[in-house]
């Protein structure tokens, strides 16, 4: 929830942000529309009072272009007004130094003489045309076409004051600007509580699913017990009160095939009797508090020595390292059995469990045909993830685990976690 609203207010941000901008766009746009209005208004009013003889620079057509001008458009925000010719003469301004002074008119310029349109731009004021506006700051120049009665077309151009652009701009930026926020922050008010809810919903799902989970799990360790118990408690005692009267019958037998065969009788039954503990085992392995860490791992290894595989246990101490650390090599012990019997081909296998300074180590080593560099990482790509998942257990509990070759052939698995 904190990660989800914290991206809610940034996406909120970057929203009120891009909405500011857009405002502020649409803002500029409107006020620029509103300049081109009024030079269009403008222009259609100087040009029902123009007369071919301001191009002559006759006094009367030039004083009734001033008058309109003085009347109707020469107000806040318009500081300048001129009028071209397409040569780029000046044939009146209210500024009347500039008339007819003649400059080099700009390629927008020359297109709105022949295109017509209303046209708007930062006036340059550093060009020398625009010399006596210096003083008003950034100025908006705004111009269209006009003809005289005779068609000769002329230039009318307004100066305006770019504040007015800025003004207009956060007249609707205040207007608006309250509303996106508003907005924003309803959505956000109404957004929460429906994550929030939905988080919960989610947490509900997980803690229902979580405890099917431990029921399917506590139902499995029942049944895996209760079958343990009847092997043991059947076959296996049974099997151990046979091996101990056949090895009794043959000890006070005089018959010496007879012994012979009675002891061979008992050294099957005690072979079955491994076999049937190291499956009790794989069923359900022992309580490790309980038993100690070396018993279970003589358990774990008993089948192995009945199907004529070697084992050497060495376990110091036999008692392990507490419950944690003694399933976590229990469990690597019994990952590393099983990829011996399976891949290595190998004719003995050594279990060694010892202490080295803070450190519980376990290495699990083997005579068999040895593990290459590209072995681990093709037995993952096949979807053998035995040694991935238990690589990740003893990471997580802060140790290392290692598959290296063996001194003569064979390989080494090292585990090494903090005892």
């Amino acid at each position: 929830m904190l990660v989800f609203a914290v991206l809610g207010l940034v996406v909120l941000a970057l929203v009120a942000v891009t909405g500011v901008l857009v405002l502020r766009r649409l803002a500029t746009d409107e006020a620029l529309d509103q300049a081109r209005d009024f030079t269009d208004f403008s222009a259609s009013v100087v040009r029902g009072r123009l007369d071919d003889g301001l191009l002559t620079g006759d006094a009367e057509a030039s004083a009734a272009i001033a008058r309109v001008v003085a009347d109707a458009v020469l107000h806040d925000p318009v500081v300048r007004v001129k009028i071209w010719t397409a040569d780029g003469t000046i044939v009146y301004s209210d500024e009347s130094r500039l008339i007819g002074e003649s400059y080099q008119l700009g390629a927008d310029e020359r297109e709105a003489l022949r295109e017509g349109g209303v046209t708007a731009e930062l006036s340059d004021l550093q060009a020398p045309e625009n010399r006596f506006e210096r003083g008003y700051g950034d100025l908006l120049e705004v111009y269209k076409r006009i003809r005289t009665p005779n068609g000769i077309p002329l230039l009318f151009e307004t100066y305006q004051r770019f504040a007015s652009v800025a003004n207009s701009e956060s007249d609707l930026l205040a207007t608006f600007a309250p509303v996106l926020v508003v907005a924003l922050i309803a959505f956000a008010v109404l957004e929460v509580p429906l994550a929030w809810g939905l988080a919960r919903r989610v947490q509900r799902a997980q803690a229902d699913r979580e405890r099917f989970l431990e029921r399917a799990v506590d139902a499995s360790d029942r049944e895996r017990r209760r079958i343990a118990g009847d092997l043991h408690d059947g076959p296996v005692q049974d099997l151990t009160g046979l091996a101990m009267r056949l090895s009794a019958v043959a000890e006070g037998s005089h018959d010496d095939d007879a012994r012979d065969a009675l002891g061979e009788a008992a050294g099957a039954a005690r072979a079955s009797i491994r076999t049937l503990r190291s499956a009790i085992v794989g069923v359900y392995p022992p309580n490790l508090q309980q038993a100690g860490l070396g018993p279970a791992l003589s358990d774990l290894t008993a089948r192995l020595q009945h199907e004529g595989l070697a084992v050497g246990v060495d376990i110091d101490p036999p008692a392990g390292f507490g419950s944690e650390v003694d399933e976590l090599l229990y469990r690597a012990c019994q990952e590393a059995l099983r990829n011996v019997e399976a891949h290595a081909g190998a004719h003995r296998v050594d279990v060694t469990v010892r202490r080295e300074g803070p450190s519980a180590v376990l290495e699990v080593a083997d005579d068999g045909r040895g593990v290459a560099a590209g072995d681990v990482a093709r037995a993952l790509d096949q979807g053998h993830v035995g040694l991935q998942i238990l690589q990740e257990l003893v990471r997580d509990a802060g140790g290392t685990m290692t598959l290296l070759p063996r001194e003569g052939g064979g390989t080494v698995m090292r585990v090494e976690v903090p005892a």
